[in-house]
């Protein structure tokens, strides 16, 4: 399986994960209003601090956002490009979003596809504090409770990374038992989910949200992302039995590689490794 060599030492505990509880809802952003502080106030309106989310349209401006890069310094073992701000409304094609928290303040981290302005299809990492919703559209959410992702260093990569920590509840109605995750380097995406799932008797669970990135990426119909720094969004996700009873993810995602590459498929079980990090929920269904 591919692998690239991370800047430090690898922890043994590949998978951070927090136990919580939550539920799934949907709500309108308020145009006008920061993307970051418009996601807040729909998830703190359902009494939720936090959680992720998923959408397939929208239109964004300002607009700000980063794309996968090579590592000019050697520090990371890939890194972002200069700040992309696109003039006029990004109409947005897809994404998803981590809400939590960085230094004591809410935070976002979100990958996506778009259009801009001009026509040119796009891709990567929105910028929290330079995105604004400029027309309202619908997200669907899931918001945890019991658990929090926090921003921090992460030895491994030399980046500051979202993982989920231990959290106080927050008393908001909740429907499921969920799983917040954090997928660590060098190991494959579907695999250590079904390996998950199987340790935590889960037999049939859905995806929520899903933020991360892998080392380039293979098809299940044939397609390949060659370059190895992409920024991902999970677009769907399934943990299920297969016909043999085992434990099957279903991963549907799309990406845009360091080349502007942008790719859309279900992903290969076992041949698609983690390159930084992976970030979402898991409701367990039974």
């Amino acid at each position: 399986m591919r692998n690239i060599k991370q800047p430090g030492p690898a922890v043994a505990e590949r998978i951070q994960w927090v136990e919580a509880s939550g539920r799934a809802f949907s709500f309108t952003l308020e145009a006008g209003v920061p993307l970051l502080e418009a996601a807040g106030r729909g998830f703190a309106a359902e009494g939720f601090a936090g959680g992720v989310l998923n959408f397939r349209r929208g239109a964004l401006g300002p607009f700000a956002y980063v794309m996968p890069a090579l590592s000019k310094t050697g520090e990371n073992a890939a890194f972002y490009s200069d700040t992309y701000r696109p003039g006029g409304l990004t109409r947005l094609r897809l994404g998803s979003m981590t809400l939590g928290m960085r230094d004591g303040a809410p935070f976002f981290h979100c990958h996506g596809l778009w259009t801009e302005a001009n026509g040119k299809a796009g891709g990567g990492h929105m910028m929290p504090d330079e995105t604004v919703v400029a027309e309202p559209f619908e997200v669907d959410a899931f918001g945890i409770d019991g658990a929090m992702f926090t921003a921090e260093p992460d030895p491994e990569t030399n980046f500051k990374l979202f993982g989920p920590v231990a959290a106080a509840r927050t008393g908001a109605r909740t429907t499921s038992r969920a799983f917040a995750l954090r997928l660590r380097p060098n190991q494959d995406f579907a695999g250590a989910l079904e390996a998950f799932c199987y340790a935590h008797g889960i037999a049939r669970a859905k995806i929520h949200g899903g933020v991360g990135s892998t080392i380039g990426a293979r098809f299940t119909d044939g397609g390949v992302t060659e370059p190895f720094a992409t920024e991902l969004a999970i677009t769907a996700g399934t943990i299920a039995p297969d016909a043999a009873g085992a434990r099957e993810a279903r991963l549907d995602v799309a990406l845009i590689d360091y080349t502007g590459g942008i790719a859309e498929g279900r992903l290969v079980r076992g041949d698609n490794p983690v390159l930084m990090t992976m970030e979402l929920v898991l409701e367990a269904l039974d």
